[in-house]
């Protein structure tokens, strides 16, 4: 594994890949490095954590959600997949969690967006998931996906140039913020960085960077 610790989205939150031929301390840090770099963009959602790539004992598992907690403002809610009724009795309760700050603050859209579905929000929207080639995700606001972006997306819609476009893994048929749209090529770049990235306005053109805490420092909100 190239980077030891690898966040991606998915149906219910974000789980979190774990390196096994690292050792605990050193992998604690990368966990603390990864979720502090990214905290203003995964904002302070309900989440459901989940951790794959190696077996973890318990207080292995409340280290890393204390350095989690410590390092991003997430409302984490731990799920124990060997706990069937106890992890449904979690979902139900991010469920309503999530009903509410969606009535207070913006938008959240849990699941994944197959081709031929369009959802349009009136605010900034976190979508816990991945949005496929064929699917539309058009906002006022900013557009941040926990997942893969693979459709098309519209940001800013439709004067908004302060607007952004954050996704785990970004790779979009077409973008579009404020009045500036791009198209991604069809063949990617074979040195082409991985992970992370943050579309944007600059001098009158979307710009795609990765994630660092530069790129959070200079951006426009």
């Amino acid at each position: 594994m190239d980077n030891p610790v690898i966040i991606k989205g998915n149906k219910h939150g974000i789980t979190v890949f774990l390196d096994p031929k690292v050792d605990f301390e050193t992998l604690k840090k990368y966990v603390a490095e990864k979720f502090r770099d990214s905290s203003k963009f995964l904002g302070d959602a309900p989440v459901v954590l989940g951790f794959e790539g190696r077996p973890l004992l318990p207080d292995h598992e409340s280290q890393l959600i204390k350095v989690i907690n410590e390092n991003c403002n997430l409302k984490i809610v731990m799920i124990d997949d060997r706990d069937t009724a106890r992890g449904e009795r979690y979902k139900k309760q991010l469920e309503e969690v999530l009903m509410e700050i969606d009535r207070a603050q913006g938008s959240f859209y849990k699941g994944n967006l197959r081709s031929g579905q369009e959802v349009f929000f009136e605010n900034s929207v976190v979508i816990l998931g991945d949005v496929n080639p064929g699917a539309l995700v058009i906002s006022k606001g900013n557009v941040i996906v926990l997942g893969a972006l693979k459709g098309q997306v519209a940001a800013g819609a439709y004067e908004n140039e302060n607007a952004f476009v954050f996704a785990i893994d970004m790779s979009p048929v077409q973008m579009q913020i404020a009045g500036v749209r791009a198209r991604s090529a069809d063949e990617p770049a074979k040195d082409e960085e991985k992970g992370m990235k943050l579309a944007f306005i600059e001098d009158g053109r979307i710009c795609l960077e990765p994630l660092s805490k530069r790129i959070w420092n200079d951006i426009r909100l």
